[in-house]
């Protein structure tokens, strides 16, 4: 018999953050993985609340058995993000089940376990979640690196939610990116930094759409980048954090964005 995983009383207190779209994502190379760099969110956060976790039945049965814990009393949650959005909400729902139930195993199980109830994972489970290039089909830690500069996101959600789909592997090829990316992060260049983003978003667009008002926003706003969901709704300019950013979210809501939010990022 397997042992089960230690197991402690509920903690209501356990809040997991989310992210917000990507700094890059694609392929490392023509036939290389998926891999991508996420934008850390607090702004976004998964805890205790009244709601069924919104994942299938059949998902939430695979993580379950993958920890050793009871799938028949499952906690509730409230979510600050929406489903589909690519804001991490499916992976943030797993990792805040296994604490609310008191998963007390290391950070590879989890990985593991939320590789195989959904056959992808966002790095979420990490200390530093921003601050790796990630495999997120396999769950694995391709690159460690500095984590992004210190800035300001202000984005929300543009269009239809859209589901990851561990399937599909159609991204651009970001092998150029992902190795600036890595220098520029140990230099703290927040401008080369957006720059990076913004290419990564318009290549990803330009293959996979939908199109969106992002870089005419970042122009008329003054802002140094814009980012995005490769896979959801997301999407974000970025200001360097002393930038005043005021105008920014009622542009994007005149737009056509929803649920705008602005948050800090990035830094040590």
């Amino acid at each position: 018999m397997t042992a089960r995983a230690p197991l402690s009383q509920p903690k209501p207190t356990v809040a997991v953050a989310g992210h917000f779209g990507e700094w890059l994502q694609g392929r490392l190379g023509p036939q290389g993985p998926v891999a991508l760099v996420t934008v850390a969110c607090p702004a976004l956060r998964v805890r205790a609340g009244g709601t069924p976790p919104p994942l299938p039945p059949e998902t939430l049965a695979r993580f379950c058995r993958a920890l050793d814990l009871p799938s028949d009393r499952l906690p509730g949650l409230a979510m600050d993000m929406p489903p589909g959005g690519g804001a991490g909400a499916s992976t943030a729902a797993l990792v805040a089940i296994a604490r609310l139930m008191g998963f007390a195993g290391t950070t590879e199980a989890l990985v593991a376990a939320c590789i195989g109830a959904e056959g992808a994972s966002d790095p979420l489970m990490l200390p530093r979640p921003d601050a790796v290039l990630w495999a997120s089909r396999t769950g694995r830690i391709v690159r460690d690196l500095a984590p992004p500069p210190r800035c300001v996101v202000v984005g929300g959600f543009w269009g239809p939610p859209l589901r990851t789909d561990p399937a599909d592997d159609a991204f651009p090829d970001i092998a150029d990116l992902a190795g600036d990316w890595a220098r520029t992060t140990e230099a703290r260049d927040l401008s080369r930094a957006a720059a990076l983003a913004s290419e990564s978003a318009t290549r990803c667009t330009a293959l996979r759409g939908p199109g969106d008002p992002m870089a005419e926003l970042a122009r008329e706003l003054g802002a140094l980048g814009h980012l995005r969901a490769h896979t959801g709704s997301a999407r974000g300019l970025i200001f360097a954090p002393d930038e005043k950013h005021g105008r920014a979210k009622g542009a994007l809501v005149r737009a056509g964005l929803t649920g705008v939010i602005a948050f800090a990022t990035g830094g040590t």
